[in-house]
């Protein structure tokens, strides 16, 4: 089967930001005790962070990671992660229903932060508690000296500023099962006079508000328009959160979930274009989606787990093994990203390590490669710059989610010194290849420098500690350039990175 692209050098969509493949770790299975932070580990540093790690979350070159949660931060009170670890208390985790010791708390993050070369993107408590302490917490992380808060820091062993400048004002308020959940007025009211309080403090900070949950909450989308009513001039960012899942056993089905995503980011970017006239205001807030992923492997283990009712401490939750069709999902929400980049300035996988994440460890052991991280360290590595609308011609499917989905799930991207372009294609045909006839306008002189392809015979097809390169790239030498356009057959049901030389 044939698709015809047309991609030209001056139909741009967005410069990309960065923060676009950003990740997030919550105080939430073995995401912080086992996966980042090991001390008796064979590769841990002096600090108790596993090297291994470290290795592969800087291999990914993830700009921010938001912390500390997630729904734990909903009942979390930050002044029990400082201070000396030995007066640390104990606490029971009402979101996971787990035990938390403490043992990391901001200053140990923002240390593994620095590590790991990334940035810490922190999320205040506004469910249980609310504008005091998180004005107390901005004071502790990003004030040089010489008050209560600042000084204590620096008494805790942390003398310079941590000078955190992107912060989450709480974590899906619309949510019923959230420690604190509030209606969208509450929260509202809330988020706009906690926004103004930390803005006293430093007007260059960036703050975001929280969206709905999912795309399928009652109160979706009427939430965002209440919540923006109330705190539009205060906020830069609405969150959203959209995990993917196929319980079904559908594959077709389940890949072209892909276009609920790209509703949802439409549908909230309608929403901000409405209150912004509304409030005839000049500020346009951005989308930033920071918790997304394949979450449904590991369901019936977790209620396993939490049925015990034991409390445990850092047990095996949310551990997700990705298979090879996982691939293929990430690539096509990571497409949607860069295609909609002019509305999702900030995006986090969710998670890191351990927890629905595309690294694993084994306490004590090794840490590999999940399958989904090869698409996540493509589109990171490759995906920096402007994102080009692309017109694409091509076979189509009927799903139980939408009509007319496109079997070629492509974007592409011009690198930001504009010598590169990078095509990120998904072919969802179960049994056909795809013959791709890209025609280059505007990039005269093109030149095939890599072409990266994975696929395999088993949708189910997992990495894991003893085989970790099951499911790996491989380069391969399909793609040419002919008369000013790109042709490549891409397999059936595989991820593909073609880069050109421009």
């Amino acid at each position: 089967m044939k698709t015809n692209v047309v991609v030209h050098r001056d139909f741009r969509i967005a410069t990309i930001d960065s923060r676009l493949y950003s990740s997030f770790l919550e105080h939430l299975g073995r995401a912080i005790y086992g996966g980042i932070y090991e001390p008796g580990h064979p590769t841990a540093d002096e600090d108790g962070f596993r090297q291994d790690v470290l290795d592969l979350v800087r291999e990914l070159d993830t700009p921010y990671c938001r912390y500390p949660g997630g729904n734990f931060v909903s009942a979390y009170n930050w002044e029990d992660g400082v201070g000396p670890r030995a007066e640390r208390p104990v606490r029971l985790d009402l979101a996971w229903r787990t035990r938390e010791a403490n043992q990391i708390g901001v200053n140990e993050f923002v240390d593994w932060c620095k590590k790991a070369n990334t940035k810490p993107m922190l999320a205040v408590n506004l469910g249980s508690r609310g504008l005091d302490a998180a004005r107390n917490f901005l004071e502790y992380c990003n004030h040089p000296g010489g008050t209560y808060w600042s000084d204590l820091r620096r008494k805790h062993g942390w003398s310079n500023p941590h000078d955190v400048k992107l912060w989450c004002l709480g974590n899906e308020m619309d949510g019923p099962w959230q420690v604190g959940h509030k209606s969208a007025y509450e929260y509202g009211r809330l988020a706009d006079e906690t926004a103004k309080a930390m803005r006293g403090f430093d007007k260059s900070l960036e703050l975001v508000v929280c969206g709905s949950s999912n795309s399928d909450m009652k109160t979706y989308p009427e939430w965002e328009a209440q919540v923006l009513e109330q705190c539009y001039d205060s906020a830069d960012h609405i969150s959203l959160h959209m995990y993917f899942a196929n319980r079904e056993k559908n594959t077709l089905n389940y890949l072209a979930r892909a276009t609920k995503l790209d509703r949802y980011i439409t549908t909230i970017g309608g929403v901000i274009d409405y209150i912004k006239a509304k409030k005839r205001s000049k500020k346009t807030i951005g989308i930033s989606f920071d918790e997304w992923n394949v979450w449904y492997h590991s369901n019936q283990q977790d209620k396993e787990i939490l049925a015990r009712d034991e409390w445990p401490d850092a047990p095996h939750l949310l551990e997700d093994i990705y298979n090879f069709e996982d691939v293929l999902q990430v690539g096509g929400i990571l497409n949607t990203f860069i295609r909609r980049s002019d509305r999702v300035r900030i995006a986090c996988i969710a998670q890191l390590v351990n927890v629905i994440a595309p690294i694993m460890t084994e306490d004590g052991g090794a840490a590999w490669r999940q399958t989904i991280y090869y698409p996540f360290y493509y589109a990171s590595r490759y995906g920096r710059g402007t994102a080009l609308q692309l017109v694409v011609d091509g076979p189509t499917y009927d799903s139980d989610e939408e009509n007319d989905v496109p079997y070629l799930d492509v974007s592409a991207v011009h690198s930001e010194d504009g010598k590169t372009l990078t095509f990120f294609a998904v072919n969802r045909h179960p049994s056909t290849a795809l013959d791709l006839d890209v025609r280059l306008e505007g990039f005269g002189n093109a030149r095939v420098v890599e072409q990266v392809e994975m696929t395999h015979g088993d949708l189910e097809a997992v990495n894991t500690a003893v085989r970790p390169k099951t499911v790996a790239p491989v380069n391969v030498e399909s793609g040419k350039i002919e008369d000013g356009r790109l042709r490549a057959a891409l397999k059936p049901f595989s991820y593909n990175v073609i880069r050109l030389s421009v």
